[in-house]
């Protein structure tokens, strides 16, 4: 009697360990998560979605986008239910295996990554399940690649300074010890000289950003489909009145 006691205690422990978000390690008041599994888990999403993206405004296929997408939906909702079988962060625990652990909340991921996945569903019915693409969709599929950029890069967590504008209870142990209160070191600052360098770079990159959209002839598939992409309405009806009058005179010179 004594032993099944011990063995339903022991079936009880595993389920709530089963069940609770992230993992408890020696130091840390709350059960955290390794950033750097995440930061890798980021690149690699942002590859497929790169790829995605390509595949579809340079071959006009979304053959390849609507697997990626049904990965990434799938991968964010384990993420959110428990993130030791999230396909990605497992092939990112297998790149940084030999790296010291950099521990994170897990509280914080767990909302950055819900909306994840808040993005991820209706990109997922729009592009998977009933194809729909717009403008509107594609902004959101780059919204959604800069995020994991700039968490791939840089370790910047959106949802995590989210989480902290929201809650009561503010997080702790953030990517690059963001929550914690404590003074820049001199290295981080910038001079006058660089912050000038800085904005003169980011004017360069918008710059020729614009020129590269407005000023190239439409010698590829890629910059006719982006200049389709954001034409209006009334521009598009004309443009498709001018190609079916050009086919037209073209039949009436045979």
């Amino acid at each position: 009697m004594y032993d099944i006691e011990i063995f339903k205690r022991g079936i009880s422990l595993d389920i709530k360990e089963f069940f609770a978000y992230g993992e408890k390690v020696p130091g840390y008041d709350v059960r955290v998560l390794n950033e750097r599994e995440a930061r890798a888990a980021a690149g690699l999403l942002f590859i497929g979605a790169f790829i995605g993206l390509t595949n579809g405004v340079m071959l006009g296929t979304a053959v390849f986008s609507k697997y990626f997408i049904t990965f990434f939906t799938l991968d964010f909702l384990i993420r959110v239910i428990n993130p030791r079988y999230s396909p990605s962060l497992l092939l990112g625990r297998f790149f940084v295996r030999d790296q010291t652990p950099e521990y994170v909340g897990a509280a914080q991921k767990r909302f950055a990554w819900a909306l994840g996945l808040f993005i991820a569903l209706p990109m997922f019915y729009y592009l998977v399940i009933d194809f729909q693409p717009n403008p509107l969709k594609v902004l959101v599929c780059l919204i959604c690649m800069a995020l994991l950029f700039f968490e791939s890069a840089f370790s910047v967590c959106l949802g995590c300074k989210i989480f902290n504008l929201i809650k009561k209870e503010k997080a702790t142990h953030c990517p690059g010890g963001v929550c914690e209160m404590r003074t820049k070191d001199p290295i981080q600052k910038f001079t006058p000289a660089q912050v000038v360098i800085v904005l003169f770079t980011v004017g360069l990159i918008f710059y020729g950003t614009y020129a590269y959209m407005t000023k190239l002839e439409d010698k590829t598939f890629f910059m006719k489909k982006m200049k389709t992409l954001f034409m209006s309405q009334e521009a598009l009806d004309e443009l498709e009145y001018q190609k079916e009058l050009d086919e037209f005179e073209n039949d009436d010179d045979f």
